[in-house]
């Protein structure tokens, strides 16, 4: 599994990791199994949310006795981004993982607490030892101006954004807003929201091909195309060990320049759109 530098904060990341939106809807057991399965591939980076339900109690149990080995992430929600609240959020979150630190605490989207305050808070809990880094998701470029004028550079270590083949924004100006300054990007829903393409439709066709000359799956070339740029990672959720092994397998297929001229023609970017789209 490739690494990539995340951002300025020091660490390496593999380059595909494992989300867990909707982990705890499903078989427990076979949860576990995936993200277990997937530590063992390398997909050592583990998001999770205190919005995502009791997801961050399954992967306590998923990463019992191997906290070490694992590049851990959870988001505090905007309602509770106050000072004293991402305090308390990151607080019961570590209880929840059963952890002692987070890797990185990023703020979930933007809200209406002051920027000012969740920043002073995140690092308070980075001098107290409870967070290694923190950034944010859902930032628009002009969010992450605002942001970057309270924190200053260096500090903001991610901005976890929707990116996938049918919804390519993000091309537009945070990518290189955050290549500018040194900030990661971890893509969420990279195979989209149930709307992966159809090997029958035109853009799937290719996908389809390039993944047959390569050996490999279209879900696999799609992972290697998004992270092509070397600030991006991507996030997929895995719902089985058999699909955690088949993502994991993506960290090491690089597509080339004629792959990815031949994606990016199948699947435009389109347009700057007025806002960042979000799930």
């Amino acid at each position: 599994m490739k690494t990539k530098s995340f951002g300025k904060s020091g660490a390496n990341v593999s380059v595909i990791g494992q989300g867990t939106w909707y982990l705890d809807h499903g078989d427990r057991k076979r949860a576990i199994a995936a993200l277990q399965r997937g530590l063992d591939l390398g997909m050592t980076h583990i998001d999770t949310a205190e919005m995502y339900g009791d997801a961050e109690l399954v992967i306590a149990d998923a990463i019992a006795g191997r906290r070490d080995d694992v590049f851990l992430v959870s988001k505090v929600l905007p309602s509770n981004a106050s000072r004293r609240g991402t305090i308390t959020a990151c607080e019961r979150s570590l209880k929840r993982l059963k952890t002692d630190r987070l890797d990185c605490y990023l703020l979930h989207w933007r809200g209406s607490y002051d920027l000012e305050d969740t920043v002073a808070a995140f690092e308070e809990l980075v001098e107290a030892g409870k967070i290694k880094s923190w950034g944010v998701s859902n930032f628009d470029a002009d969010d992450l101006d605002e942001i970057i004028e309270v924190s200053g550079e260096g500090r903001i270590a991610c901005n976890q954004v929707l990116y996938h083949l049918g919804e390519r924004a993000i091309e537009h100006a945070v990518i290189p807003w955050c290549e500018r300054h040194g900030v990661a990007v971890v893509a969420y829903s990279p195979f989209g929201h149930d709307d992966f393409p159809d090997a029958r439709s035109k853009g799937g066709a290719v996908l389809a091909r390039i993944a047959e000359a390569r050996r490999a799956t279209p879900r696999q070339v799609a992972l290697s195309f998004l992270t092509r740029a070397t600030t991006v990672f991507a996030i997929p959720k895995a719902s089985s060990a058999e699909h955690a092994g088949e993502n994991a397998a993506a960290g090491d297929l690089a597509l080339t320049k004629e792959e990815i001229s031949a994606l990016d023609a199948a699947f435009p970017r389109g347009p700057k759109p007025r806002s960042l789209p979000m799930l």
